[in-house]
């Protein structure tokens, strides 16, 4: 009762309801967002995390807010508090609280420098998320599709999506397959297994390819990976052929829709919905269905067709500022528009500037190819066509090294085990790998970086 009479008492004035609720059995989703309780500040509690907010969805309460970082008892751990706050980054509701203890405080610069990097990169990269999220959000609303979701909600007939219960789904496209386990202390890595449901998928941060559009002798069923990251990565991977829709400014009203919107395109084909609104308590969605697909990849470059249907609910003459980053491309050869029919074509040159990303989405961000398409009107809809599209290498050779430089080992095993990567690829780097003293985590964390793909 109490839970009903604060959301209701929240929208007057006309304001939106929304009321921080008390868990009151099920039937308390209705009165979002909900506390799941005093945290323990402990790994335990960290690696229930995940698994309680996905599978809270089968009975549709998908809006949970953690104490995240841990509330009480439990102890000071630097490494566990970065990856809480990951994880929360990629949560229905991200809220790092905890107890009065002047021990248990979670600001960013109470970790050391490193921690507070990585702290604040993926604080900011929460509010270019927001356009992503908000639009997960309304799906929510409307069609009961939680945000944060167990894999067996998309592939409800496939065992093995039932077999990773930490993992999860996050919108549409995202898959967060969470770190809850401390790393090696040698390799300085840590590691989770997950499961890919088939087609391609993307690393969110390094740009790396696993798996392939094709099916494959495995249809249907995916395949397991163990996904291996530094203090400073962590396994969220998109869907090839998403496009991501992102604001450009971190410190941006996200109350406001984004002046300047980004459409972060993962190459594949897929469609994708971006959903904004008034701003009024009763909201009127705004909403972009977006349709990408990739043509060929041959020696002269493929083609990526971007098209973005005329905005529904959106009113005509409300123009802003576009850019479109082609996550893992090198180069393009040329851009051409079409705006509501109207015909608007040209090589890749002002006003469609193409160069690498360089603002917080691509700090934050795989590196990406930008276009920018200057001022557009997303309600008359539009197609984007770009041809010669070519796909940035992957260095394996440098992402061994940043691996073999953190290790704890000698420096003799660690030259040995670059000079294997520098000149063998396939099962012969396995077998040369396997004959040198390593940590059999950074081993296996060496050879997942031999064998992921450029994004084409």
């Amino acid at each position: 009762m109490l839970n009903h009479l604060h959301f209701v008492d929240s929208g007057r004035g006309g304001r939106r309801p929304l009321t921080f609720s008390r868990y009151a059995g099920i039937g308390s989703h209705r009165y979002p967002v909900g506390f799941s309780g005093d945290t323990h500040t402990t790994w335990a509690s960290l690696d229930f995390q995940p698994y309680f907010t996905a599978t809270a969805a089968n009975v549709g309460y998908g809006w949970w807010s953690h104490d995240v970082g841990g509330h009480r008892l439990g102890s000071h751990d630097v490494e566990r508090t970065v990856r809480w706050v990951q994880l929360g980054v990629f949560s229905p509701v991200n809220r790092l609280h905890s107890s009065n203890s002047p021990f248990a405080t979670k600001e960013p610069w109470a970790f050391g420098p490193r921690a507070q990097a990585v702290v604040e990169r993926f604080l900011r990269l929460r509010h270019l998320l927001v356009p992503t999220l908000y639009s997960a959000s309304w799906t929510a609303h409307t069609d009961g599709v939680a945000i944060v979701r167990p894999m067996y909600h998309d592939h409800p007939r496939t065992q093995e999506a039932f077999e990773v219960p930490n993992q999860a789904m996050v919108g549409e496209h995202l898959l967060l397959a969470p770190i809850t386990t401390p790393e090696d202390q040698v390799a300085t890595i840590a590691s989770v297994r997950a499961w890919l449901p088939p087609g391609a998928w993307v690393d969110l941060f390094t740009g790396a390819r696993y798996g392939t559009d094709d099916a494959g002798p495995h249809d249907g069923r995916g395949r397991h990976v163990v996904l291996h990251r530094p203090l400073e990565g962590y396994p969220v991977l998109v869907r090839a052929g998403a496009v991501l829709p992102l604001a450009a400014d971190p410190m941006a009203d996200v109350r406001e829709a984004p002046e300047v919107l980004v459409l972060r395109v993962v190459p594949g084909t897929a469609s994708s919905t971006l959903v904004e609104d008034d701003g009024g308590a009763a909201p009127v969605p705004e909403v972009t269905v977006m349709r990408q697909r990739v043509v060929g990849a041959g020696d002269g470059g493929a083609t990526i067709e971007l098209e973005i249907e005329a905005t529904t609910g959106r009113p005509v003459g409300r123009p802003r500022e576009i850019w479109v980053d082609l996550v893992g491309v090198a180069s393009v050869d040329e851009v051409t528009i079409d705006v509501g029919g109207e015909g608007s074509a040209g090589p890749a040159a002002a006003p469609m500037v193409v160069g690498p990303a360089d603002d917080d989405a691509a700090e934050l961000l795989a590196p990406a190819l930008r276009i920018s398409l200057g001022r557009v009107d997303t309600a008359l809809g539009l197609t984007l066509t770009v041809t010669g599209v070519r796909a940035a290498p992957r260095d394996v050779v440098d992402d061994a090294f940043t691996l073999l430089a953190a290790a704890e080992i000698p420096y003799a095993t660690k030259e040995n085990a670059w000079a294997a990567v520098k000149r063998l690829g396939g099962i012969d780097l396995a077998q040369e790998l396997a004959a040198l003293d390593l940590p059999e985590v950074l081993r296996a964390a060496l050879l997942e970086v031999a064998a992921t793909d450029p994004v084409l």
